[in-house]
């Protein structure tokens, strides 16, 4: 990575948060002495909002602050009112890696309403869950996968606990469950204090089907690009393949595209992967617009 550019892209990150912060919201003045006629808090005020030594806030913004503390970085975005994104982006400018927990827990739970239109837009299956699995945006070709279109309210309790669940998810036992449960220890893992996942995985040990299979799971959490059987209720049998996003404002969350393919899955070539020619531009059409490839 080029460090100069972290550095440039850093302080400019940093002066655009800082300029929106009003030294009034903060129960402080704005200078009065010739000179300083920048909007927002000084590099002075920061530091004394941020109980730090004179000359903290303006090393990290300068980028003269090497590998600065976790906790430092936390208060700065803070106090700056950073959202998920300028968080990850800050992380990434001052240490060169992405921060390993999100800014505030409930950004996982929630995403812009206009993700239920985005949806809505797709003809395939398609969902956005929370970071504890809870639905949050569907369209109506995922409803059509329920009996009279009701969908669960958390998909991973569906899919390793609901009975119901295991005569559509076909050969459960084997193409699903151990592939699906070690998702809930992952997350598990890197949330133990999520009160939801707690509660599904006491569920799955308390069932005498669930248990074994959660016990010998492997850490297998592979998802995107995934194929596995299903029986459609208004498709009949056949497969998915899973295609898998992370909505950027919320660490967690997840779209899921299920592309549904009826029929043998073996009578029919897995899908290549796409991958970038090097060196070729897209073909246009006569007003510009993308070709598909030859």
């Amino acid at each position: 990575m080029d460090k100069v550019a972290d550095k440039v892209a850093l302080g400019g990150l940093l002066r655009e948060r800082r300029a929106l912060i009003k030294p009034e919201s903060q129960g402080l003045h704005r200078p009065t002495r010739q000179g300083r006629r920048a909007p927002g808090l000084s590099q002075a005020q920061m530091d004394q909002l941020l109980h730090r030594s004179p000359d903290t806030y303006g090393r990290l913004e300068s980028g003269r602050y090497t590998n600065p503390p976790a906790d430092l970085l936390e208060d700065v975005a803070r106090l700056l009112e950073m959202n998920e994104q300028e968080w990850i982006a800050l992380w990434r400018y001052g240490l060169g890696q992405d921060p390993p927990y999100p800014l505030r827990p409930q950004s996982g739970e929630e995403i812009p309403g206009v993700w239920q239109e985005a949806v809505d837009g797709i003809a395939h299956m398609a969902y956005v869950h929370d970071r504890s699995w809870n639905l949050l945006a569907w369209n109506s070709a995922f409803a059509t996968l329920f009996p009279a279109g009701r969908v669960p309210h958390n998909t991973m309790r569906w899919m390793a606990l609901d009975r119901a669940a295991r005569s559509i998810l076909m050969d459960w036992e084997n193409a699903w469950a151990p592939l699906v449960l070690p998702h809930l220890r992952g997350a598990l893992a890197a949330d133990p204090q999520d009160e939801t996942l707690r509660q599904i995985e006491k569920e799955v040990l308390a069932d005498p089907v669930t248990s074994p299979i959660y016990d010998r799971a492997s850490a297998y959490i592979h998802l995107d690009g995934d194929e596995r059987p299903l029986h459609h209720l208004a498709l009949g049998p056949g497969w998915v393949t899973m295609c898998a996003a992370q909505p950027m404002a919320a660490p967690g969350a997840r779209m899921i595209i299920l592309v549904f393919h009826p029929g043998d899955r073996r009578r029919h070539a897995r899908t290549p992967m796409l991958r970038a020619e090097a060196g070729r531009e897209p073909r246009t059409d006569m007003r510009g617009g993308t070709l598909g490839r030859p």
